[in-house]
């Protein structure tokens, strides 16, 4: 199983949605807040090519996305592929 990392806030519904469809299918991930740690917040933009929103989402070094780009790697089949590396 890949890696997953999703720089997210507490009060982000989107980074909720995100939360809830890989604990659905129970990944595990590494969760970092931005509002609680501001430079992973830079950290977040650089790796995501200068997104500056969360949910933003990486499994293993492929950047994701933010949460509409996850469900649409899971209703397209992709997203378990991609999870098994």
């Amino acid at each position: 199983m890949q890696p997953v990392t999703i720089y997210s806030s507490p009060l982000c519904g989107f980074c909720h949605a995100a939360k809830r469809l890989l604990n659905s299918k129970n990944v595990e991930f590494d969760e970092i807040n931005v509002l609680m740690h501001p430079t992973k917040r830079q950290e977040m933009m650089s790796r995501a090519n200068g997104r500056h929103t969360v949910p933003q989402i990486f499994i293993g070094d492929i950047h994701v996305g933010g949460c509409d780009d996850l469900f649409d790697l899971e209703r397209g089949g992709k997203l378990d592929p991609l999870l098994a590396g």
